[in-house]
């Protein structure tokens, strides 16, 4: 009888277990990328069949201020990048917009928006406790009103939108699309939004290989996201990988 009930016990254990290894899959099969699951990140490569040993470094300006150091240090080192900045920054920090415009050989100055607001629909809808769109026509006007600045800046129009937080709903997605955006996700987040201090970033670009795209911030001149990238962009540089503009390459999603 002891037997018995030990062999049933041990059964029950191991459909337990099985039951509880499906549910740790299925968790981790949905993680964020799942689009049934709300707000997600949109991660992107380089494409493979082209990118070698490419890279692209995308630096968000949302609001704030003007990371003049490491915006300095990268027209020093003649390090190209791709510049994601809002309305609501442009109008805001008119030394940084002058000091763009004075390097559009180096930066691609792309849409990131009018007032830095999620590209996630629906009222209620939040993204780190930041609301998202109640409507489409609002989303829409995020970012024509994105375009049109960056338009007004460059003289030419932008191609590449990226939404506040990088994090979309489908919806949001496929009305970008729409109205003829791609939309520039990522596969290397370096200061997860300029929060991160100098060892945190470093060691984060230090796993950076060809066809990855970098997001870090510059409109967060007291954080550690200039010294983190400064202090490794170089290393990268005599490593053989060979910076690009997201203008001169294709990006596919990834998961």
């Amino acid at each position: 009888m002891t037997h018995g009930v030990s062999s049933a016990t041990a059964h029950w254990r191991q459909a337990l277990a099985l039951l509880g290894l499906c549910a740790c899959l299925h968790a981790q099969a949905r993680g964020p990328f799942d689009r049934a699951s709300g707000p997600f990140e949109l991660h992107s490569q380089i494409n493979p069949a082209t990118a070698g040993n490419q890279v692209a470094l995308t630096l968000d300006a949302c609001s704030g201020a003007y990371d003049a150091d490491l915006i300095d240090f990268l027209i020093r080192n003649r390090i190209p990048a791709t510049i994601f900045a809002t309305k609501k920054w442009l109008d805001k920090n008119p030394q940084g917009v002058a000091v763009l415009k004075a390097n559009l050989d180096l930066f691609d100055i792309e849409n990131h928006g009018e007032n830095h607001i999620p590209a996630v629909i629906g009222a209620g809808k939040k993204v780190y406790g930041i609301p998202g769109q109640p409507d489409v026509l609002h989303l829409r006007k995020e970012v024509q009103e994105g375009a049109k600045a960056v338009e007004a800046m460059t003289g030419v129009a932008p191609r590449w939108y990226r939404g506040a937080t990088a994090e979309y709903d489908q919806q949001a997605i496929d009305e970008i699309a729409r109205m003829g955006y791609k939309i520039a996700g990522f596969s290397v987040n370096a200061d997860a939004g300029a929060s991160l201090k100098k060892p945190q970033v470093m060691a984060r670009m230090q796993q950076v290989r060809g066809g990855d795209v970098v997001i870090a911030h510059m409109n967060k001149p007291p954080s550690d996201t200039a010294e983190g990238l400064s202090a490794t962009l170089l290393a990268l540089v005599r490593r053989g990988l060979v910076f690009v503009r997201l203008d001169q390459v294709d990006l596919v999603n990834v998961k």
